[in-house]
């Protein structure tokens, strides 16, 4: 079976980017309705996980988690973390850089998901 989150080249060269300024990162995916469909980027040990939090995976040696219910909507997909021009969420910490982070998606063929 496929990852359930990759990134792209350039996903990978921006969170390597983050971690020179910023040290150990942290992603999540969340379902609120504000930034809902664009994964936050934060100092590792500022977002507080709970238990409504799965782990995805990792991209750049970077943890990815997301909601659960979230998940249970997106599980049958992979999710692809891409950069494009322009501003992130607020508190996400690419703003600056002038790039934000984008998921995007491709549902798993039936033989590839668990």
């Amino acid at each position: 079976m496929d990852e359930k989150v990759i990134a792209t080249d350039e996903a990978i060269r921006l969170i390597k980017r983050l971690k020179e300024k910023h040290g150990p990162l942290l992603f999540h995916q969340s379902g609120g309705c504000c930034d809902g469909s664009s994964p936050m980027c934060y100092p590792k040990g500022d977002f507080l996980l709970g238990n409504s939090d799965v782990f995805i995976g990792e991209i750049g040696d970077t943890p990815f988690y997301m909601n659960k219910q979230q998940y249970e909507y997106w599980k049958h997909t992979q999710l692809i973390i891409d950069v494009v021009p322009g501003r992130g969420g607020m508190f996400s910490l690419e703003g600056p850089e002038g790039f934000r982070f984008l998921t995007r998606s491709r549902v798993f063929p039936r033989d590839e998901t668990s």
